[in-house]
């Protein structure tokens, strides 16, 4: 069944922010950051946290993994994305109800708490066990774009350098309508696993490298 399309910018995702990931410690006075209805871009706003001290978040809400998420569900997983790439720790809940369960495209997020429709909890223990900040990860170079990604087991090093490509991932990174993205542009990058596609919008899925590892190598 096709996505619905919606207005991405018009969807509020709440977010509560503490400043230390230890749950005892987030409760001492001046540790809580309160609670965030966000309405805008998500890359700023995880930055602007970051600066603030933030180094937790909570969703309340479950987050669905499925092609037929709804947009409230599509932007939260777009805000752990940005909260990940940040080192940002987020407490939250992932849901699949087709059983999907995500086909691994978002084993490089900071891991759920627990993943409704996993009763046996092992697809959750599984993402727990593989992740590390980085996983999947993009810097841009002059006239490219270089991803890391790991989450296959193996590391798979692609490189965009085509003006049409580029030019796409810059819109992406907080999701566009999946029909303005040209179809050679979007097939090349739902085939590399780098794009996905719920409420109607496309969104880029690797995280920013903000600050490179040590040692290097190990995205």
């Amino acid at each position: 069944m096709p996505s619905r399309r919606v207005d991405f910018a018009a969807t509020v995702v709440e977010v509560e922010l503490s400043r230390d990931y230890d749950p005892v410690a987030a409760r001492l006075p001046g540790m809580a950051l309160g609670t965030h209805r966000l309405a805008g871009p998500c890359g700023p706003a995880a930055a602007a946290w970051y600066r603030a001290g933030a180094r937790h978040a909570r969703l309340a809400h479950p987050v669905d993994l499925c092609a037929d998420a709804d947009a409230t569900s599509a932007r939260s997983l777009l805000l752990i994305r940005e909260l990940t790439a940040h080192g940002v720790a987020v407490d939250w809940t992932a849901r699949c109800r087709d059983g999907c369960r995500g086909g691994d495209l978002f084993t490089h997020l900071c891991p759920p708490a627990r993943l409704a429709g996993d009763d046996a909890g092992t697809v959750a223990a599984r993402w727990r066990a593989a992740f590390f900040l980085g996983r999947c990860v993009y810097r841009r170079g002059p006239g490219f774009v270089e991803v890391r990604d790991r989450r296959s087991g193996f590391l798979e090093v692609v490189t965009i350098d085509e003006p049409g490509h580029l030019t796409a991932i810059a819109a992406l990174a907080e999701g566009v309508a999946a029909t303005a993205v040209p179809p050679a542009v979007r097939r090349d990058l739902a085939g590399a696993h780098l794009v996905v596609e719920q409420a109607g919008h496309l969104w880029w899925l690797p995280t920013r490298a903000h600050r490179w590892p040590f040692p290097a190598l190990i995205v």
